[in-house]
């Protein structure tokens, strides 16, 4: 091998300028002379071709113009892991006056800080003390020596190995190994090859609980593979992956608690099926998959399914949801609390965004929190209430009657409407009276321009909100706990008019919409608590 080129040069992650790619040849290109690497550039951008030169094909690129070649020495193959912490840990003050730069990284919604990122304290200049590690874009390909980290470093239980020059899942499990109280490790953005093979539990990693592998390259096929290694972990982070496919796993995730497979490609919601069965998952984040439905075919409408037994945190934003039916099916996850069901096609279907608040809120039971708002007791109360009585007509039509021995609607209803047997049970069946001129839901969404003021409290300052005048008190109850962020208080509504000048008329029955009380665009709301 040349001089300057590793032995081992073929299929390591180089770094050149600001560049990073992996090594796909090693040789000669006629008619030039010397040694040249062909490198695929993660940025297809950086490349100029796809590995062939005048006609002959040195190596292949995923992309047709994502490689090119460079000169050895142009090519940073990296440091070793101690290296790289005593260059970013004050040992090499140039170096680690360069590295200075951010100073947490985030693992889903929790962020933990490292030293090192910014100058150090004198007191954590004792490698030997540091407890957190980051040594994030600091090149790092390989471990170094055995046994040097752990000489040097026996207290380390946090690592952040982000974009390195990290080629080999083995070469993670050689620095773990010398790190035995490893809690946290973040490996994101180095492209990686994983083992095709079973591994056997691993000993590198016995306390570990947090793993993020985002852009790694990872499928969920050597995920599963490596898992016997991590026997306690928690919290796993899969995130922009390319993964197409899940597979059931037998024996291994089983203490998982978060699972994060957001912008890979799964599109099929079926998918799921096979990772409903890990018993502690509590957290699964979907974000961006292109899945259109969600389907749990082991329970009938009402039912519970035995799938995801412990789910309390859902997350589906950016997908391809358009259809009711979805939503329904989320009520049959018996722990599910927590939804984020932002920017699918479903949202579109009404134009009003508090009428479709309130429909998932009164399909899915026990939800308690709806894209990151509470679902305070009224609010329910009164979405339940209108659900009840907005699909009345539609109830008896499918032969839905007040009469429990003639109630017999029909199996399309109860597909369409799963809860609504519950909600009459809890509530009771809609009287007629409630149903005459009722208007189709997506007709009743004319919007009055109401100003909001709370007379008691001057530091809140008034808020203009277009609310759709069929909307009922315990609804706007329901709005202003979130808008006004009040804690259980019980809230005295009025209003007052222009043409009302001095006198404010009491908003006292829950069940009434806003045109009940004659309110027009541009009264003001008054808020008490």
């Amino acid at each position: 091998m040349a001089a300057g080129v590793p032995a081992d040069a073929l299929g390591r992650r180089v770094l050149c300028g600001t560049e990073y790619g992996t090594v796909r040849y090693v040789g000669s290109v006629s008619p030039t002379a010397g040694v040249w690497l062909g490198v695929e550039w993660d940025d297809p951008q950086r490349g100029k071709h796809d590995g062939t030169y005048e006609g002959k094909q040195y190596f292949k690129c995923r992309h047709p113009r994502g490689g090119s070649f460079i000169r050895p020495n142009k090519a940073n193959f990296g440091v070793d892991f101690l290296t790289a912490v005593k260059g970013r840990y004050g040992l090499n003050e140039k170096q680690d006056a360069q590295n200075g730069i951010e100073n947490t990284c985030v693992f889903g919604k929790k962020t933990v800080e490292f030293v090192g990122r910014d100058s150090i304290e004198k007191k954590q200049s004792q490698l030997h003390r540091l407890v957190h590690i980051s040594v994030h874009e600091c090149a790092v390909s390989h471990a170094g020596q055995k046994e040097e980290i752990s000489g040097t470093c026996p207290n380390i239980r946090h690592i952040d190995l982000s974009k390195n020059l990290v080629a080999y899942w083995d070469t993670v499990i050689d620095i773990a190994s010398q790190v035995p109280n490893l809690e946290t490790l973040d490996i994101s953005g180095n492209k990686m090859k994983f083992s095709s093979t079973s591994i056997s539990a691993s000993s590198a990693f016995p306390k570990l609980t947090t793993l993020a592998l985002n852009q790694t390259g990872i499928t969920w096929t050597e995920v599963l593979l490596c898992a016997p290694g991590w026997p306690v972990l928690e919290e796993l982070y899969l995130t922009s992956n390319n993964i197409t496919a899940l597979e059931r796993p037998d024996n291994v995730l089983q203490t998982l608690k978060l699972l994060d497979l957001s912008n890979n490609l799964l599109l099929d919601g079926s998918q799921l099926h096979l990772i409903g069965h890990l018993p502690r998952l509590e957290q699964l984040i979907l974000t961006n998959n292109g899945i259109s439905s969600v389907h749990f075919p082991d329970a009938e409408f009402g039912c519970k399914t035995k799938m995801f037994p412990s789910l309390k945190h859902l997350a589906i934003n950016d997908n391809k949801i358009s259809q009711w039916s979805s939503i329904n099916e989320l009520d049959k996850l018996p722990s599910l609390q927590v939804l984020e069901c932002r920017n699918n096609p479903l949202m579109d279907t009404e134009k009003n965004p508090e009428t479709l608040r309130q429909l998932i809120i009164a399909k899915i039971s026990q939800l308690e929190v709806l894209n990151k708002s509470q679902i305070f007791p009224d609010e329910r109360r009164g979405a339940e209430l209108d659900y009840r009585k907005i699909f009345g007509k539609e109830w008896l039509a499918a032969g839905g009657h007040w009469d429990p021995a003639r109630n017999k609607p029909s199996e399309e209803f109860l597909a369409a409407h799963p809860r609504y047997p519950s909600l009459c049970l809890q509530y009771g069946a809609p009287e007629e009276g409630e149903l005459k001129g009722q208007q189709p839901l997506t007709l009743r969404n004319q919007l009055l321009t109401l100003t909001i003021k709370c007379p008691d409290n001057p530091e809140q300052k008034p808020v203009e909100k277009k609310l759709p005048e069929s909307m009922t008190i315990q609804r706007v109850k329901g709005l202003l706990y979130r808008l006004l962020r009040i804690p259980g208080s019980e809230l005295k509504l009025s209003y007052e008019s222009s043409k009302l000048k001095g006198k404010e008329v009491e908003l006292d029955n829950d069940l009434k919409p806003l045109q009940f009380y004659s309110i027009e665009n541009g009264d003001s709301v008054l808020v008490r608590w």
